[in-house]
């Protein structure tokens, strides 16, 4: 199906040769991962971090600025799991509606949420701006695109929303006028929000682990944590290599949960989520393809993300995948197909990197903040980690210094465990295939519908 644009992309191999393709993310190319000999353990610590993410290095910047003595403990080197491999888009998206949320938590809460979202998106910009960060930030405003009509209209009440209620700077595109923004025919038009932007996420956590550093923080990675034992004065804190006693801990594992904490692992479903990087594409044509430079998603539910990378002329396309387990191909062609779907002009490019990392969904499909047994927890971000992940961390930092700052929407009772489910998320093939059916119903029209020359 090519909606009537040839293809004159650039000339490459037709399939997907999965052994020419990178495994790890094109970010860490620019910003290797570092891997420090380990440290000795201090015995004792005013607070352990567990995870060395963005949130466990916001909670511990904010501790040790604060004058806290401050452990960070991963199992990975710093920043392995999801921190640098997700698509450095900041959007902090609330997956429910603000109808859902009302519904769910109450009128009070569900407009708390929604501004936080406001507060949490500017303080990171904030953020990057006053500590001096070079993680290739840039406001650049996101695209949705509508999969069907319907879609349009909800897209384009939301833009009301966003600009009445919030005073965020949102309008429809319709189908007419789509290509200025997007060089593609597959949606029925689509909104834009100018308050979201975009970065290099493995630079920003490079900013982010230097400044913790600075602060003092001390971090032990590749240092798993096998357990928590609480009494009321404190937290003894077992890791491979050795025990730690802390006055307080905060959890910041997110979808890297693991059998150390089995209740949290009942209650945090690590979904995959896929990224693919076109090879370089010629200027003309990336330019047609992206004019407007902005991040992009649609409105089909297995929730598609795209964005021009940010140095150079290739397009990152990223999607859940379905698997949980191995390394299996498909979902690198998969990708690839839907990248097709939407731009048929890369029929013939090449795929240089395919990568995956995980996102931590749960029940309530909003971010958390919480205390169990006396453990802070910052998690549950739902795939729009980079700006929630950072703000968590810090609040939960906050909550434990006792300030007035530490007040969140997010910081009440823990999300209810997930029936059936230890950790291994043996569900998501189906889930997977339910969505998929949905959303090939919603491109059979979409398709139909779009305009030939």
């Amino acid at each position: 199906m090519t909606h009537g644009v040839a293809h004159d992309g650039p000339n490459m191999e037709d399939d997907v040769q999965t052994s020419d393709i990178k495994s790890e993310p094109l970010w860490w190319e620019s910003a290797p991962l570092p891997d420090p000999p380990p440290e000795p353990l201090d015995k004792t610590s005013d607070v352990v971090v567990i995870g060395a993410g963005y949130s466990g290095l916001s909670a511990a910047l904010t501790l040790a600025r604060a004058g806290r003595s401050v452990q960070i403990f991963d199992k990975q080197r710093a920043g392995e799991g999801a921190s640098t491999r997700n698509g450095g888009i900041c959007s902090g998206n609330i997956r429910p509606n603000f109808e859902a949320l009302r519904r769910a938590f109450g009128e009070g809460r569900a407009q708390a949420i929604v501004l936080e979202g406001k507060a949490a998106r500017d303080d990171l910009r904030a953020f990057i701006d006053e500590e001096g960060l070079s993680c290739d930030y840039a406001m650049t405003g996101r695209f949705a695109g509508a999969m069907t009509a319907r879609d349009y209209d909800a897209l384009a009440r939301e833009s009301d929303f966003l600009r009445d209620r919030l005073g965020i700077e949102a309008y429809p595109v319709p189908r007419s006028e789509q290509r200025r923004i997007l060089g593609t025919d597959l949606y029925h038009g689509g909104n834009v929000r100018m308050d979201v932007g975009a970065l290099n996420p493995a630079k920003l956590h490079a900013g982010m682990m230097r400044l913790a550093l600075a602060a003092g923080a001390r971090l032990h990675a590749r240092t798993a944590v096998t357990g928590v034992e609480s009494d009321v004065v404190g937290h003894r804190v077992r890791t491979a290599r050795g025990d730690v006693v802390a006055r307080d801990v905060i959890v910041t594992t997110n979808a890297y949960a693991d059998a150390s904490d089995p209740w949290l692992r009942r209650r945090i479903v690590p979904v995959r989520s896929s990224i693919v990087a076109t090879q370089k594409l010629p200027r003309d044509l990336f330019k047609r393809l992206m004019p407007a430079g902005m991040m992009c998603s649609d409105t089909r539910r297995l929730s598609y993300y795209y964005r021009p990378a940010p140095d150079e002329p290739r397009i990152l396309f990223g999607g859940r995948d379905g698997t949980y387990a191995g390394e299996p191909t498909w979902p690198t062609e998969h990708l690839r197909s839907e990248l097709v779907r939407l731009f048929p002009e890369l029929s013939d490019a090449a795929i240089t990197h395919s990568w995956y990392g995980y996102v931590g969904m749960n029940r309530d499909m909003i971010p958390r903040i919480f205390t169990r047994r006396g453990l802070r927890y910052a998690t549950g971000y739902c795939g729009s980690g980079v700006v929630w992940a950072r703000w968590n961390g810090k609040k939960a930092a906050l909550s434990v210094l006792g300030e007035t700052d530490a007040r969140s929407a997010f910081d009440f009772r823990p999300p209810p465990a997930v029936p059936l489910f230890r950790g291994k998320p043996w569900f998501m093939p189906a889930v997977f295939a339910w969505l998929s059916a949905q959303d090939r119903r919603a491109l059979r029209d979409a398709e139909a519908d779009a305009p030939r020359s």
